[in-house]
């Protein structure tokens, strides 16, 4: 028992997003006019501030470089940040 709780101990979750990632991927988006367009909306433009599921989605630099690449992965941000209003 002592060894599992050592490993699960071990474990370290870490639930903080990182603002400068997070601002530093959407300043990468904003070069795109699909984007700017809704980051400009009422309706969406506080998510990418306040919203930590909005944050957390545009941690991740890989999805990040992946929607502005693919237009099907632009359509599946559209469609997460519609769920997120």
């Amino acid at each position: 028992m002592d060894i599992i709780a050592g490993l699960l101990g071990g474990i370290n979750v870490d639930n903080s997003l990182n603002t400068r990632k997070i601002d530093r991927n959407i300043e990468r988006l904003k070069k795109l006019e699909w984007f700017k367009t809704i980051y400009d909306e009422e309706k969406y433009h506080s998510m990418f501030f306040v919203n930590r599921h909005v944050r957390g989605y545009l941690q991740s630099t890989i999805r990040v470089k992946k929607i502005i690449r693919s237009e099907k992965a632009q359509l599946k941000f559209m469609r997460f940040l519609d769920k997120q209003i």
